[in-house]
């Protein structure tokens, strides 16, 4: 637990329909006080998932299978060498701002990333947690949540060291113009864990700054 949030971490690929039962299902045990608030942390195999806001035509090659999901946003890639984190907190009792919430989040992982020495922010305007390569700015890391009676649910992506090729299937979070990167395409070698104790390290701070608004 952190600050009375229960941290759970699962091994191996975590289906993702089975992933989002459990999810909702913990929404619902959270709003009625029979749950504590959740971070989890998996990993799921190769597919696509399409946000409220996706787009038929950013789907170019369906060659892994396409979840429809109820978080806001458009198409993204969920894979080996990603880490996915799905956020359950009660809004009700920690301001009711999605808006801060979100911004919270995103700050959360740039610090997360900031402790592996990677210099990653976030662009008004432009989805996602960013850095510089050497072709330009790259996305690193997706945000995409869902807010159910004050419960959250989905949350964040990171790249660790996925295929980046399947990334091609589809135009990621509708932006064409920028591409993907990973700590491994930017000669960053930590590892899942090494990403999980970052996120569990500056995992408090993201929570007082949350209920600070």
């Amino acid at each position: 637990m952190i600050d009375g949030v229960e941290w759970t971490v699962s091994s191996g690929l975590t289906d993702y329909e089975a992933a989002v039962a459990d999810m909702e299902a913990r929404a619902a045990a959270i709003r009625s006080g029979e749950a504590a608030e959740r971070i989890w942390l998996v990993e799921h195999a190769p597919l696509y998932t399409a946000g409220t806001s996706a787009d038929p035509s950013e789907l170019l090659d369906p060659r892994f299978p396409v979840h429809r999901t109820g978080r806001g946003g458009r198409y993204t890639y969920h894979g080996p060498g990603q880490r996915v984190g799905y956020v359950q907190l009660d809004l009700d009792s920690r301001g009711r701002d999605v808006r801060c919430f979100v911004h919270q989040l995103e700050q959360w992982v740039i610090r997360a990333l900031g402790e592996l020495g990677v210099a990653a922010r976030a662009i008004d305007g432009r989805i996602g947690i960013w850095v510089d390569t050497p072709a330009g700015e790259a996305k690193i890391g997706a945000i995409g949540v869902r807010v159910r009676r004050w419960v959250t649910l989905h949350g964040f992506s990171v790249n660790i060291h996925p295929n980046l090729d399947h990334f091609t299937g589809i135009i990621p979070c509708g932006i064409s113009e920028f591409s993907v990167a990973s700590l491994a395409s930017i000669g960053n070698n930590a590892g899942l864990q090494a990403l999980d104790d970052a996120l569990r390290f500056t995992a408090a701070e993201f929570l007082k700054r949350l209920n600070k608004g």
